[in-house]
């Protein structure tokens, strides 16, 4: 039997349309504003046929044993009344720790795909 996490695809996000970047901005007050987004280099189709339903982030500090939900956003407008969702999910955390976001995102057609960026 396939594990999940054997089905959870990579890639460079300038070059693959499914693949989540991940932006990051420490804010003056010490909390970082974490931004995860498909298709900001090569958009993404997002029709009824063709979407990324849902993307979310995690956050695993340096030395914890796992990641932690910062945030999760499902897509519902597909194309219904014109309406299009752009597969952006924004989340704003406080930590003095080093570690790594990690995102994923799930295209109907597509399945499940991973990316991750450090935080130093």
């Amino acid at each position: 039997m396939t594990k999940l996490t054997e089905t959870v695809q990579t890639g460079d996000w300038n070059s693959e349309k499914h693949v989540p970047e991940i932006e990051f901005e420490k804010l003056e007050d010490g909390r970082i504003k974490v931004t995860a987004e498909v298709g900001s280099e090569i958009e993404h189709p997002n029709t009824l046929e063709h979407h990324i339903a849902w993307i979310k982030v995690f956050f695993q500090a340096e030395g914890a044993k796992f990641p932690t939900e910062i945030t999760s956003y499902e897509f519902n407008a597909h194309g219904e009344e014109d309406l299009l969702s752009v597969p952006s999910a924004t989340g704003i955390l406080k930590t003095d720790k080093k570690g790594t976001f990690y995102a994923l995102s799930y295209c109907n057609i597509h399945g499940l795909w991973e990316n991750s960026k450090e935080l130093n």
